[in-house]
C-alpha cells in the first residue's frame, strides 16, 4: 500500500511537471516575439575623405586604398552589407585608376554604390537645373561599374542632407529622381565623424599619439550616445524602434575605429541589413512635408511632419576640445 501510494505521488508529480512545462511553453508562445533592432550602414564621400579641408590629389592614393580596405574588410568579416556614396569629382582628383580600384571593391556582393552629386555641391546654393547636372555627372563612374554586375544606381544622397530649402526645389528634385530611377537615401544617426576626423588626422600628422588615442576613445563614446539618443527620438515619434540608417564617412578615423563602431550596435542587439531592407520600414513612407535649409536627421523631420514635439537641445554635442585642438595647432604653426 505504501509502495503504491509512493508511486502514485511520483506519477502525479510527473504529470504536474509536464503540465507546468506545457503551460510555460504555451505562455512563451503567446507572448509577443522580441524583434532585434536593425540598422543599415552607409558611408559617404567615396572614394576618400582626408582630414584637412582640401581637394584630394594623387598623393592621397595610398591612404585612400588603405582606408577603404580596412572598412570593407571589417564589414565583410562581420557579414555586414553597406552602401557607399560616391562624389565623382573626388574620384577624378584622386585619379581614375585608384578610384576605380576602390569602387570595384564596393560592388562586390553585399555592397552597393550610390550617387552623392558630382562635386558635393550644396543644393541650397544651386538651382534645380545645376543639381540635375550634378546627379547625371555624378554617375559617370558608378553607373558603368554597376551595369557590369547587372545593377544600376538606385540611391542618391544629398550632400549635407540639404533636400531643398523651398517646396518648389524639393518637389522638382523628387520628380527628377523618380524619373531617373533614383530613391533619396535618408539617414537617422549622425555622429559628427568629420569633426573627429579633422582632429584625428591632424594629431597623426603631428605624431601626437596621445591625442589621437583620445580622439578615438571620445569618438566611440560619443557615437554610443548618439545611437541611444536617436533611438529614443524615433521611439518618441513612432512609439517603436525604427530601422536605423547610420551615416559614416570614408575617413581614416572610421577605418581605425570601424570595429568598435560595429561593436556598439552588436552590444545593443542590432542586426545589420541592406539599405533596401531598411527602407521597407513604414517610417520611411512618411510624407515629406517638412521643408528646411538645414540637414537634420530623419527623426527630427518625422517629428515635425507628424507634429510630435521633441527637444533637440538635449542631443549631445561633440567634445569642445576637438575644435580647440585644431585652432591651437594652426595658431602655433603661424
Amino acid at each position: 500500500m505504501l509502495l503504491r501510494t509512493t508511486v502514485e505521488r511520483s506519477d502525479a508529480r510527473a504529470v504536474l511537471s509536464k503540465l507546468g512545462l506545457t503551460f510555460f511553453a504555451l505562455l512563451l508562445m503567446s507572448l509577443p516575439k522580441l524583434q532585434s533592432q536593425t540598422v543599415a550602414m552607409t558611408v559617404d564621400d567615396l572614394p576618400y575623405v582626408p582630414g584637412e579641408w582640401r581637394p584630394l590629389g594623387p598623393n592621397d592614393g595610398r591612404s585612400a586604398l588603405q582606408t577603404n580596405r580596412k572598412i570593407l574588410h571589417t564589414f565583410s568579416r562581420h557579414h555586414i552589407p553597406a552602401t557607399g556614396f560616391m562624389v565623382e569629382q573626388h574620384g577624378e582628383q584622386l585619379g581614375a585608376q585608384t578610384s576605380r580600384k576602390i569602387l570595384k571593391q564596393w560592388i562586390r556582393p553585399g555592397f552597393d554604390l550610390g550617387n552623392h552629386f558630382y562635386s558635393h555641391a550644396d543644393f541650397d546654393s544651386i538651382s534645380v537645373e545645376l543639381a540635375e547636372q550634378e546627379i547625371l555627372r555624378g554617375e559617370s563612374t558608378i553607373r558603368p561599374l554597376l551595369e557590369g554586375v547587372s545593377r544600376a544606381p538606385r540611391y542618391m544622397r544629398f550632400p549635407y542632407n540639404h533636400t531643398g530649402e523651398t517646396q518648389e526645389k524639393h518637389d522638382s528634385m523628387v520628380a527628377f529622381l523618380a524619373a531617373h530611377g533614383y530613391q533619396m537615401a535618408p539617414c537617422t544617426i549622425d555622429n559628427s565623424d568629420y569633426e573627429f576626423n579633422h582632429t584625428y588626422t591632424l594629431a597623426l600628422a603631428r605624431h601626437d599619439t596621445q591625442t589621437a588615442e583620445k580622439v578615438r576613445a571620445d569618438y566611440i563614446a560619443y557615437t554610443a550616445e548618439e545611437i541611444d539618443w536617436y533611438t529614443k527620438l524615433d521611439r518618441q515619434v513612432f512609439g517603436r524602434d525604427v530601422t536605423h540608417i547610420m551615416l559614416l564617412h570614408d575617413s581614416p578615423l572610421n577605418a581605425d575605429t570601424i570595429e568598435a563602431v560595429i561593436g556598439l550596435f552588436t552590444q545593443r542587439g542590432y542586426r545589420f541589413v541592406t539599405l533596401t531592407e531598411a527602407l521597407r520600414d513604414h517610417a520611411y513612407a512618411t510624407p515629406e512635408t517638412y521643408i528646411t535649409k538645414f540637414g537634420p536627421m530623419w527623426g527630427y523631420r518625422w517629428a515635425r511632419e507628424l507634429n510630435v514635439k521633441v527637444n533637440g537641445r538635449d542631443e549631445p554635442d561633440p567634445p569642445v576640445w576637438l575644435d580647440q585642438y585644431v585652432k591651437e595647432a594652426h595658431t602655433g604653426a603661424n
